[in-house]
């Protein structure tokens, strides 16, 4: 009965027979590890089309420039809340009517804030007043930081790619997350008593 069924493929004397075995290994269409069929997986080099990228819209500039030349930049971080004004000068830095070393005392608030200014190459040049009102000390200074930012970016939008490439023009949305119910603080639980 097995005689009746004559398929090649059941056959245990020839094999099984793969698909296109009747063609010559010789022609010039062959599949092969060396070959492509025009197919590329990322390994190329990206074409022009790829590299032409649509153009970036312009700016938002969140800063304003009043009708006597100074430049206005309003920051935020946790609960403070810092207004900036900036004009040309010679370099003199006040918060809240102090000078700059007397009102921040710690050396890694003093660069934070001073960062956007060494990185637009600005220090020294502009006179920057602050108000800032809110928040603890790293609040305030992340505060004073988004305002300068800010108020550059309103006096010389050329600056932003520098800025925004620093991080300083971004909002720190971080804020303190609220007390539960049934808890001592935040997410810390009371202590744990069995009887």
């Amino acid at each position: 009965m097995a005689d009746d069924y004559d398929d090649p493929k059941d056959d245990p004397a020839e094999g099984p027979v793969e698909m296109g075995e009747d063609r010559d290994p010789t022609d010039d269409d062959e599949v092969g590890p060396d070959t492509n069929m025009g197919l590329t997986f990322g390994g190329g080099a990206p074409s022009d089309d790829e590299q032409k990228a649509a153009p970036r819209p312009a700016p938002i500039v969140r800063g304003k420039i009043d009708r006597f030349g100074v430049a206005m930049g309003t920051g935020r971080r946790k609960t403070g809340v810092a207004r900036v004004r900036i004009k040309d000068g010679n370099g003199q830095f006040v918060i809240n009517g102090r000078k700059f070393e007397d009102y921040v005392a710690v050396e890694r608030d003093r660069l934070v804030i001073l960062a956007p200014l060494k990185v637009t190459e600005m220090e020294g040049k502009v006179d920057i007043s602050v108000n800032v009102l809110g928040g603890g000390l790293t609040g305030q200074a992340g505060a004073i930081v988004l305002g300068i930012a800010r108020a550059l970016q309103a006096k010389d939008p050329g600056l932003h790619p520098k800025l925004s490439e620093g991080g300083y023009l971004t909002r720190d949305s971080r804020m303190v997350e609220r007390k539960k119910y049934g808890h001592k603080k935040a997410r810390r639980s009371f202590q744990f008593s069995k009887r």
